[in-house]
């Protein structure tokens, strides 16, 4: 496989910072079968994280909130590549980017070890449909 740069939505959560709320929520999650393609931790303060997601289904996370009481706000827009990977393999998304002007804003990515990697990117919301016909999606 070579790489895929899709879109993608990602909701937002807040849980009290303490040990367990995680495993706690993501148990809810999985529960709900719901399949993450990303997720971040992020810390907002004392005692309170911010958990990102972004769901491979969209439907079955607001259904999965909407039973366990989860309150999610969203739905955002990014982008996901994922595929094989290789030395300069997200120049070519950049390239095109900055070309026209358009700032990435915010990204993270890894490597899955047995030679896969996975990118989520962030452009303003007045870049988006720009940015997604610039990639050709």
């Amino acid at each position: 496989m070579d790489s895929r740069t899709r879109r993608i939505q990602y909701f937002y959560a807040t849980v009290r910072d303490e040990p367990g709320a995680a495993y706690r929520f993501l148990t809810q999650l999985a529960s709900a079968e719901v399949n993450l393609l990303a997720f971040q931790a992020i810390p907002m303060g004392p005692g309170v994280t911010q958990l990102v997601l972004f769901p491979e289904n969209v439907e079955r996370l607001a259904h999965a909130a909407e039973t366990t009481g989860i309150v999610l706000t969203g739905p955002h827009a990014a982008f996901v590549v994922q595929g094989t990977d290789r030395l300069g393999v997200l120049v070519d998304v950049h390239e095109r980017l900055t070309a026209a002007r358009v700032n990435v804003y915010a990204s993270y990515g890894v490597t899955d070890g047995r030679g896969g990697y996975g990118y989520v990117f962030f452009v303003r919301p007045e870049d988006y449909e720009r940015s997604a016909a610039l990639l050709g999606i």
